[in-house]
């Protein structure tokens, strides 16, 4: 569960997540908000992908924190699919991320299912 290659993805995923996250809530990067979003949903979202990417970051309640990100995830990866195709690229490597840390945690969530 702790090997290179995974603390590797769990650090950049953190990363990318901090800085999207903080991204929608102050606007350091060039964005458009979504036409007819109310701005606190923006802002929301933003909030949790810090969150988020601060618990994969410090190595806190990972199995939480994916679990928290996959609806999120694949939002972003529908958003950008159907609303903005050049960022598509970066939605599919933060499913992907998500994914492959989802799998190496998989012994976490197996009691949800039994």
């Amino acid at each position: 569960m702790n090997s290179l290659f995974t603390k590797i993805i769990r650090i950049a995923l953190g990363i990318a997540l901090i800085v999207f996250g903080a991204n929608m809530i102050i606007s350091f990067l060039p964005i458009d908000p979504p036409e007819g979003l109310p701005k606190y949903i923006f802002s929301v979202v933003g909030v949790l992908e810090v969150f988020i990417g601060a618990l994969l970051l410090l190595k806190k309640w990972i199995a939480f924190a994916l679990i928290l990100l996959a609806p999120i995830s694949i939002n972003i990866l529908l958003f950008h699919l159907f609303l903005n195709i050049p960022g598509v690229a970066i939605a599919i490597v933060i499913v992907l991320f998500n994914a492959i840390l989802i799998f190496k945690h998989w012994q976490q969530y197996k009691p949800l299912f039994y």
